[in-house]
């Protein structure tokens, strides 16, 4: 097994992955925020087996935590083949909670907490992030895997909303934080951060020297008075509760906010990324959902890994990276465990459509539409005949413009082209890209082209309106014919004017 030097992202089971790809003590810094307890309903993880759990009760949980076979031979291995203390201690909370969601949770995260121990370097560190439903047990889990020794702190993430009076039950406190559990060995990386000083703080330099520096005065154990200056502060010391870092549920409407209900702010992950790794190191994200570790990792010049096991996180993720690309003209990453051939595509469009969809929106880079997130089905008639979208800039106005997918896996005609070009009219979007899995026809060709052209001010170049890529084409390499994404307008003008090309167009 050969260390991971570039920057990778694999689909499919983290366990599996983790073991057959990522050696012992390689990785720097590990964030995880494992599906918890996704619908919120605290009792429906303690629900016996033998009862009758409803689709409504359970979403992204029930896909991936569950009592059956998969959990009994999890167990059976931690019994058998884990230290003694792992054994003791997952037998009791098999005892003491019985055989339900939240023992198969327990169970499932404490056979790749073990991987993620050895995969994680002396000097490195683990969070990770959970709600009160489970924290008090994966405490325990945490202390019986890496050392109770080696507990941090727990954070507190305060991200209260007002959204919250609404939705809470009757007879309890509205709930306005998460839990972070961190952990790390003796010689961690470890850089201190700070926050501004509070303006209570800020008041008690009142006092001004010659010079006009604010200043104030302190008092040693001897009795010395001492001046102690404003400008020489570095401010507040971070403590274990964060409470600056609002979340979407209050603040949803920036350009970061993806839709993905579990997804956390930027600046969450890069504050845990900037305190315990240093440039160059490696980031691990076994949980990857949208990408936020990932993405916080590349702007801060981090090495990272990211496994999920739904193509709709993947793809969210590519879009995010592709996005990323156009400011930064960087994100260069392998992806590991997505179909690879034709014959593996129509694979997953038979084993599932909605995962076929994602995937494919992926190949392109756009944002998929119309996903369940949190299940592994997608959302019927939610997305008005889009599956993915795919958005530019071409001209001084700024105003985003439109490029809208639609994914097909079974038998396509002319009339599907037709829609296409109806929902792009409705949608006042300027190109239409038909993805089928199967071969266009005459037909549908000739209706592709009788839709015209999109004309670029910006670019002034002319774009087919509606497009048709088959899978094959692109695994080939074949791509949207579009304005460039990885260059902003405003750079492209000024390219444009010192007389340099891009992207083989002549500026």
């Amino acid at each position: 097994m050969k260390p991971i030097t570039e920057n990778t992202l694999f689909y499919g089971d983290n366990l599996k992955i983790i073991r057959e790809y990522i050696p012992d003590e390689s990785v720097d810094l590990i964030y995880l925020d494992p599906p918890f307890n996704s619908n919120r309903n605290y009792n429906v993880l303690f629900r016996d087996e033998s009862g009758q759990d409803s689709a409504s009760q359970i979403t992204a949980f029930k896909d991936t935590w569950h009592w059956d076979r998969s959990a009994e031979d999890a167990y059976l291995e931690l019994v058998t083949k884990s230290p003694p203390q792992i054994s003791r201690m997952i037998g009791a909370l098999r005892d003491f909670i019985g055989e339900n969601q939240m023992m198969a949770y327990l169970v499932m995260m404490t056979i790749r907490l073990l991987e993620l121990h050895r995969v994680l370097k002396p000097t490195g560190s683990l969070y990770l992030h959970c709600d009160p439903t489970a924290s008090h047990y994966l405490k325990i889990v945490l202390d019986a895997v890496f050392g109770k020794e080696n507990f941090r702190n727990e954070i507190i993430w305060s991200n209260e909303s007002s959204s919250g009076y609404k939705t809470q039950a009757k007879h309890k406190l509205v709930r306005g934080h998460d839990v972070i559990l961190f952990y790390s060995g003796k010689e961690t990386v470890f850089n201190t951060l700070y926050l501004p000083l509070s303006e209570s703080t800020i008041k008690r330099y009142d006092k001004t020297d010659e010079n006009g520096k604010k200043y104030k005065i302190y008092v040693e154990t001897d009795g010395t008075e001492r001046k102690q200056y404003i400008d020489k502060s570095k401010g507040r010391k971070l403590s274990d509760c964060w409470n600056d870092l609002p979340s979407f549920q209050t603040v949803n409407a920036t350009r970061e906010w993806l839709g993905y209900p579990t997804q956390k702010p930027l600046a969450l992950l890069e504050r845990i990324i900037q305190m315990s790794s240093n440039e160059g190191d490696l980031i691990l994200d076994p949980f990857a959902g949208c990408g936020t570790t990932i993405a916080a990792a590349e702007k801060l010049n981090r090495r990272w890994i990211g496994i999920d096991i739904t193509h709709l996180a993947i793809s969210l993720l590519k879009y995010r990276l592709n996005d990323m690309r156009q400011k930064t003209e960087s994100a260069n990453y392998e992806t590991i465990g997505e179909p690879e051939d034709l014959a593996g595509a129509r694979q997953l469009a038979k084993d599932n459509p909605y995962q076929f969809q994602w995937w494919a929106d992926g190949l392109i880079g756009a944002m998929p539409v119309g996903g369940a997130v949190g299940s592994k089905k997608g959302k019927k008639g939610a997305d008005r005949g889009i599956d993915g979208v795919i958005s530019f800039i071409d001209d001084d106005s700024n105003r985003p413009k439109r490029v809208l997918i639609q994914v097909k896996s079974g038998n396509v005609r002319s009339g599907d082209v037709r829609d296409l070009v109806g929902t792009v009219e409705r949608e006042k979007a300027a190109i239409g890209v038909f993805i089928t899995l199967n071969e266009s026809t005459k037909d549908m060709k000739k209706e592709a082209v009788s839709a015209g052209y999109y004309f670029s001010e910006g670019w002034q170049q002319n774009y087919p309106k509606i497009q048709i890529l088959t899978i094959e084409e692109l695994l080939n390499g074949a791509k949207v014919n579009m304005p460039p994404m990885n260059i902003t307008f405003k750079k492209a003008k000024t390219e444009k004017k010192n007389g340099f090309e891009q992207n083989g167009l002549s500026l």
